[in-house]
């Protein structure tokens, strides 16, 4: 499966079914992040429910602090 991350082409090894598992992959999960799935900004709740398919876009930000 290919996919486009912050505007880079992406190879998937293995079977991607969701956002959650996506964020699990690139170990994003314990961030607080904003993903943008294919132009939509997608709530925390809809990682799980939301399906990844091959073409998909994601941009995905994630906040930094400091001072």
């Amino acid at each position: 499966m290919k996919i486009r991350v912050n505007g880079e082409g992406v190879q998937l090894k293995q079977p991607i079914q969701t956002v959650e598992e996506l964020l699990h992959h690139l170990n994003l999960e314990k961030k607080s992040l904003i993903i943008e799935h294919n132009h939509i900004i997608l709530k925390k709740d809809q990682h799980r429910e939301s399906q990844v398919s091959d073409g998909d876009q994601f941009e995905i930000v994630h906040f930094v602090g400091g001072g």
